[in-house]
């Protein structure tokens, strides 16, 4: 059975651990107000989803 002689050291995992990064959020502008907001949510600026109102936003 395969065992490794030698413990494996830190810098040697992270090492091979460099390349598993979290990807960047991708944005879209909003189509009612040209506000950022991901896509298939509702957009924070104006609270619309496929052109409904879905959330109350006050604006004060």
């Amino acid at each position: 059975m395969a065992v490794p002689k030698k413990r494996t050291s830190k810098q040697r995992q992270r090492k091979r651990r460099t390349h598993y990064k979290a990807q960047a959020v991708p944005t879209h502008t909003c189509s009612r107000c040209g506000d950022p907001k991901q896509p298939h949510r509702v957009c924070p600026g104006c609270g619309y989803y496929r052109n409904e109102s879905v959330l109350q936003i006050d604006l004060d």
